[in-house]
């Protein structure tokens, strides 16, 4: 079994093929496992713990309707001793006032389940006027990725996000030291937030 579960809520597709990106491209062969949660139990998230969740945000900062109808099943999951890294999708220029909503909603609820929660990322380079995954203190509760209007961006954010969770979710891996993080992160390396 995989050692890794992405698990992810889409509505136009970005989100899916970001969850691939990640699986095919920057995690050795066989070490995640890619599920939508419109087909996904309880069971199968609880099987894993390590995991990856992503997340657009629709309408004026709302869930997909997936990830709406999953959220009652997070209550028959134990995520104490489970990292989790979240990545979510949004539109800047679009929704500035909701941006990537739904990841902070989501990043608090695992919050209140006492998940082990990784990767959190800078909110520099980002035009918006508030976010629910904005955390106040210069990052966002996970990636953040604007395929609408920042889509040049988006290998190389994925790219350096992954490095900085490698040694969360590959504890065998290596962990990649701050200073070869991509030039200009201005990201607090190890940083980890649990209940």
């Amino acid at each position: 079994m995989p050692s890794i579960g992405i698990f992810f809520a889409s509505e136009t597709g970005n989100t899916a093929e970001i969850a691939r990106l990640i699986q095919q491209r920057h995690l050795p062969a066989g070490a995640a496992e890619v599920r939508d949660l419109e087909v996904t139990d309880a069971a199968q998230i609880a099987a894993y713990d390590r995991l990856i969740f992503g997340t657009s945000t629709m309408g004026c900062g709302e869930y997909p309707a997936a990830l709406e109808a999953f959220l009652p099943e997070l209550d028959d999951i134990d995520f104490r001793g489970k990292t989790v890294a979240l990545f979510g999708l949004g539109d800047q220029y679009g929704y500035p006032g909701e941006f990537c909503d739904a990841l902070g909603l989501l990043y608090q609820e695992l919050l209140r389940r006492s998940a082990h929660l990784v990767g959190f990322w800078p909110t520099a380079g980002y035009a918006y006027e508030a976010s629910q995954a904005d955390l106040g203190d210069g990052s966002f509760c996970g990636l953040v990725l604007d395929e609408d209007n920042q889509p040049e961006l988006t290998g190389q954010r994925l790219s350096a996000w992954i490095e900085e969770i490698r040694g969360d979710l590959l504890p065998n891996g290596p962990a990649v030291p701050l200073r070869q993080q991509a030039p200009g992160r201005a990201v607090a390396a190890g940083r980890t937030r649990a209940a």
